[in-house]
């Protein structure tokens, strides 16, 4: 026990180091756990080995909660709206994926057991990095995001029958009963999954409501980890997966009302557990042979990344979309993914794959996991030099498109983003006779809303070419109503760099974004929290008998002063670890007679360049706000400091020995 312990702190240790420099270059985290699994597996240190049983455990319960939380994910919903680009592309992609891989692996002498697992593996993209990088680059809602998101998914349930059927292509496949053997356990499986959701419909939806009302935490999360541990026994004691038991539980509470709570309090032990996962896969490479290997591993890594970007493009285009599009979706998804990981561990302890043909395979997936962000970062630069002409050819037929549409409009509002907020800003101006068009990048939203007559169209917000399709350059006004900051701040760019002069209006929930978005050219920026803190200032001040005279000016000086009397607070201990660049904190300061700043005016300070200011004074009973900076100060003040939580240790230096090196701390 001490021994594991001991291990346990030392990967613990080289995690935190591997994920915060991992992160820290904006690489996956999941590369860090499986740099520590190299270095520490039996290969290398020996820390893990597969004689340890706590680490083989722990690996398994990370394939559980790995499937677990994909479970979650899945909506009923999105498969029945997306059900032809999920199952068609998505299965096809999968199918020929798997073939292709198979008659490779094949042709160089791989068992087709070993082989047909090794190529399902390659076949599945990475997830996480693949939705990370594209909601980063603002791409997430775009055509070649929607089709890579579809194909995701389907990998995301194919991987159960992968999971399903190791086992069974582990034992005597030789024997004339193997292939009933595996149909059987498929129609076992097919019943088993008909059964559980049928009890799980009816049954689990009462049980969280009991649990709900006894109204605790420890409770709810006992509750949850019962039901997606108590579904994994039972697939395993029927000879199936443990993952086939955790995916059908993330799937049943998904249907339930308390999803979106399942998912933030099960996320710690989905993170923590995967991390160990990733940890125990790592382990198995083997760095010591890839030198003597790096050419079978170099021609998989090319064979994945051009062959799977060519065969998604073939099949994307064959699914109706063009070309650029096509392509893109391609680049997006050549790599391997995580559960690749998964297949790749359970062939392992079941034996369909040997040493060495095991450490190409999860060398291929590694490799082309650490290439794909840079491959999605530039697919869209990739796509303009590799189609040219055809590809600028095809985004201007997608601005005819919209440019005929909307060329009778003039003088109308501009309406990016037609969700909640974009659609009851289309009714008012309706309302009010005022013309507008709005674009969206949801085709179920659209499709909706066009079908009941509203001028809503398919196109991408952020290109300028289809803002100015829009009708930018006689537009009166452009709102942006995306809950999506990255969106919102290319949008503003692009608008801004097409027309100097328009008004822009952003809505934002963070007021941290506002300076981002106010110095990319939008002319107002209305944050829901702190417009929400006016709106009931507004009411509060009516109710305690405020004229309308009096009211008026007050609020809209705190509009025209940019809520900035509104913006700072104190946060006490429940600061977050990652705070919003540019977020402002109170800070409370004593003066002490000792202070260098004691007797000083505010202004000899020079409190703006250490970023921060005084935000209030308060002497004995007296408080003042914005003190003059012709004030002196003296013992016995108390300072209310405003700036970034950063700079108070140094604000309190500067006040107490002149911003000479101290030791002194913030209290």
């Amino acid at each position: 026990m001490e021994h594991l312990l001991h291990n346990i702190l030392l990967l613990l240790v080289l995690s935190v180091a591997a994920v915060a420099a991992f992160r820290s270059f904006n690489l996956p985290p999941i590369l860090g756990y499986l740099l520590v699994g190299a270095l520490t597996g039996q290969y290398a240190l020996g820390w893990l080995n597969d004689a340890n049983e706590g680490f083989v455990l722990m690996g398994e319960v990370g394939v559980v909660f790995l499937l677990f939380a994909i479970g979650l994910e899945f909506s009923v919903k999105q498969f029945i709206a997306m059900r032809r680009t999920i199952l068609g592309l998505g299965g096809m992609q999968v199918l020929l994926s798997t073939l292709s891989g198979l008659a490779i692996f094949v042709y160089f002498d791989m068992s087709w057991q070993g082989a047909l697992i090794a190529a399902g593996a390659l076949a599945m993209s990475s997830t996480a990095i693949v939705v990370k990088q594209l909601t980063d680059q603002a791409e997430m809602r775009a055509k070649h995001g929607q089709m890579a998101l579809a194909i995701l998914l389907f990998q995301d349930i194919a991987v159960v029958p992968f999971l399903v059927i190791i086992p069974v292509l582990a034992g005597d496949m030789a024997s004339a009963q193997s292939a009933t053997q595996i149909t059987l356990d498929v129609l076992a499986a097919m019943a088993l999954f008909a059964t559980m959701m049928v009890v799980g419909h009816y049954t689990l939806r009462p049980l969280f409501h009991y649990i709900a009302r006894a109204q605790s935490t420890e409770l709810f999360n006992i509750t949850v980890l019962l039901v997606a541990l108590t579904a994994a026994w039972i697939t395993e004691s029927l000879g199936l997966s443990l993952a086939l038991g955790a995916f059908l539980a993330g799937m049943l509470l998904s249907e339930t009302e308390y999803k979106h709570q399942i998912e933030s309090e099960i996320r710690p032990f989905r993170d923590i557990l995967m991390g160990i996962f990733f940890i125990t896969v790592g382990a198995k490479l083997n760095v010591a042979v890839l030198p003597e290997l790096w050419q079978p591993i170099l021609l998989l890594v090319l064979g994945l990344l051009v062959g799977k970007s060519l065969l998604v493009a073939f099949l994307a285009r064959y699914f109706s979309a063009d070309d650029g599009t096509a392509l893109r979706t391609g680049l997006v998804l050549a790599q391997g993914g995580e559960f690749g990981f998964a297949l790749m561990a359970l062939a392992l302890t079941n034996g369909l794959l040997g040493a060495k043909e095991s450490q190409i395979v999860l060398a291929t997936i590694i490799i082309s996991m650490a290439l794909a962000p840079l491959i999605i970062r530039y697919n869209d630069a990739i796509t303009k030099r590799l189609l040219g002409k055809s590809y600028l050819r095809q985004s201007h037929n997608d601005t005819y498109e919209v440019s005929s549409a909307i060329q009778e409009l003039d003088g109308h509002v501009l309406i990016c983003g037609y969700r909640r907020m974009g659609q009851n800003l289309g009714r008012l101006l309706d309302q009010q006779g005022v013309p507008h068009a709005a674009l969206d990048l949801d085709p179920l939203i659209v499709q909706a809303a066009w079908e009941a007559g509203d001028k809503v169209y398919f196109a991408d917000a952020a290109r300028p070419e289809i803002l100015l399709a829009a009708g930018l350059a006689r537009a009166r006004m452009v709102i942006i109503t995306m809950t999506d900051m990255e969106v919102a701040k290319r949008i503003t760019e692009s608008v801004r760099n097409t027309n100097a002069d328009i008004p822009i209006l952003v809505r934002i929930r963070e007021d941290s974004y506002m300076e981002p978005l106010l110095a990319l050219g939008a002319t107002q920026v209305l944050p829901e929290m702190l417009e929400a803190t006016v709106m009931i200032a507004e009411n509060m001040l009516q109710q305690l008998g405020m004229s309308p005279d009096e009211l008026l000016p007050l609020i809209e000086g705190i509009r025209s002063d940019g809520y900035k009397s509104l913006r700072s607070y104190y946060h006490g201990d429940k600061i977050k670890p990652t705070r919003i660049v540019g977020e402002t904190f109170l800070h409370t300061f004593v003066l002490q007679p000792t202070d260098s700043a004691n007797g000083k005016l505010i202004s000899e300070l020079d409190l703006e360049r250490h970023g921060f200011s005084i935000k209030s004074l308060r002497r004995g009973d007296i408080r003042g706000d914005n003190p003059d900076t012709t004030m002196r100060l003296q013992a016995g003040d108390k300072l209310v400091l405003e700036g970034k939580a950063d700079d108070f240790r140094k604000a309190e230096n500067v006040l107490r020995v002149g911003g000479k090196i101290s030791k002194i701390s913030v209290a």
